[in-house]
């Protein structure tokens, strides 16, 4: 899930969940009730991927997707050639044409890669931003975050009105609510560290080079970044950078 290294901006587009739904409802009709805040905060493992593939369907659709064979996917195809799955999840890689420094994973094993990070960085620099995104999702900060969120939004109407929260399918304000909380959310210093760390070493278990994890980060130190970039909720890449530096050396 937003997670991401760094995404931006709301989403706006009407998801239709494939498959066979039990239910199906409009927020407007949806009931509100008490201990939603509770069922939020313990949202299983299931439901947050089910959330997660909603928003990403509705992000893949508000966004332009780099065709097949396009330049840009290509790329992204080439440089995460053997990352079909990593530590479990099952991944999905898409190029968003969008000029923002950024990059988002999700629970369900999205990863999407912004065009203007792509232009900043080198292969193995993506690939430390995608392990990076990936570590939030594999360390529990990405559910966390989801789970803060959903208790935030509209959303949480939708459990209320629905039998099978897993399955309800979110209307298009719901889930443009819920995506704009759940994208923007921060996380903390002691988690960025932490999946930093992981990066790294996913870098060394797919004999990647290791140097890129400084770099990509002093290259985001250099870029700074406005209110809609991954520095924006993201702390101190230069600080980050030195820390990644002493893991090398140890």
């Amino acid at each position: 899930m937003t997670h991401r290294f760094w995404p931006s901006a709301a989403l706006a587009a009407t998801l239709a969940l494939t498959g066979s739904l039990a239910h199906a409802f409009d927020l407007g009709s949806a009931v509100s009730a008490a201990g939603k805040g509770l069922k939020a905060a313990t949202l299983s493992d299931a439901e947050v991927a089910d959330v997660a593939r909603q928003v990403s369907a509705s992000e893949d659709k508000r966004n332009k997707v780099a065709a097949a064979g396009s330049p840009q996917a290509a790329r992204l195809e080439r440089l995460a050639a053997g990352l079909k799955s990593e530590d479990g999840l099952k991944l999905n890689f898409k190029v968003y044409l969008n000029p923002e420094v950024n990059a988002f994973a999700m629970a369900d094993g999205t990863v999407r890669v912004y065009s203007g990070l792509m232009e900043k960085m080198n292969d193995n620099e993506l690939r430390f931003v995608i392990g990076h995104e990936i570590a939030h999702v594999k360390l529990g900060h990405s559910k966390k975050a989801l789970q803060t969120a959903y208790a935030a939004s509209a959303a949480r109407d939708a459990a209320a009105a629905s039998s099978n929260t897993a399955l309800a399918v979110l209307s298009q304000s719901a889930l443009g609510d819920l995506a704009e909380k759940l994208i923007h959310a921060q996380f903390s210093q002691s988690q960025e560290s932490d999946a930093d760390a992981y990066s790294v070493r996913f870098m060394q278990k797919h004999q990647y080079d290791t140097q890129a994890a400084s770099s990509a980060l002093r290259k985001l130190q250099d870029l700074g970044g406005g209110e809609n970039s991954m520095f924006s909720s993201h702390p101190a890449p230069g600080e980050r950078a030195k820390q990644v530096e002493s893991q090398l050396k140890g």
